[in-house]
């Protein structure tokens, strides 16, 4: 009711009012798909991209096969050490931050406006389609040390990262997975909590001349 009453005061004062929204992703694809040695044949980092959109579809499935569940007990597509699923996928894309929910097939809005320029220190990081950013929950795993990130957790990410990589091999994307990232200042954005920790990014889109 106060949000709807806020709205109503904004229109009538003529102000653009924007409201941020989840995205209900579609049911993803599961079938098809190039054969896996075609795939890993097929399988490379690009660092040059068009400014194609990725549509709904190939974003449900991307995710899907990079990090969705694909058993009836909650398992995911990618191994993760004791399941704890510690792992999380942040979608950045020129609208704003999403959270991936592999549970619902959902994007949870986290921010609005495009940060793909912190996403990554290379130039083609502001301007690709699709930067994943990988962060760590390290309060899943129960630690009493949360100074090192755990080697297992680094494993994890770099089984998902994978996933991706097949996925865009098989389906005519490219991607890179990155390492330099001005960690602290994207975790600040990104309103991280202390125990959150950011290992990893990945730039996705529709590859362009190299």
């Amino acid at each position: 009711m106060k949000q709807l009453l806020f709205t109503i005061l904004v229109l009538l004062a003529g102000i653009p009012c924007v409201f941020s929204q989840d995205i209900q992703l579609p049911e993803p694809d599961k079938t098809g798909g190039m054969p896996l040695m075609e795939a890993l044949a097929n399988r490379h980092s690009t660092r040059e991209f068009t400014n194609d959109t990725i549509q709904p579809q190939t974003m449900a499935d991307l995710l899907w096969a990079a990090w969705g569940i694909n058993r009836k007990d909650g398992k995911r597509t990618a191994p993760s050490a004791m399941n704890r699923q510690e792992i999380d996928i942040y979608v950045a894309t020129p609208d704003g931050l999403y959270l991936y929910n592999a549970m619902t097939n959902r994007l949870k809005t986290v921010l609005t406006g495009d940060i793909r320029a912190l996403c990554g220190m290379q130039p083609y990081v502001a301007t690709a389609p699709l930067n994943f950013i990988y962060v760590a929950d390290l309060d899943r795993l129960m630690l009493g040390d949360f100074n090192d990130t755990p080697s297992d957790t680094y494993a994890n990410c770099g089984f998902i990262a994978q996933n991706v990589y097949l996925f865009c091999a098989s389906n005519g994307l490219g991607c890179v997975v990155r390492g330099s990232i001005d960690k602290e200042s994207l975790g600040k954005k990104m309103k991280l909590r202390p125990h959150q920790k950011i290992l990893l990014g990945q730039t996705i889109g529709y590859p362009g001349e190299e």
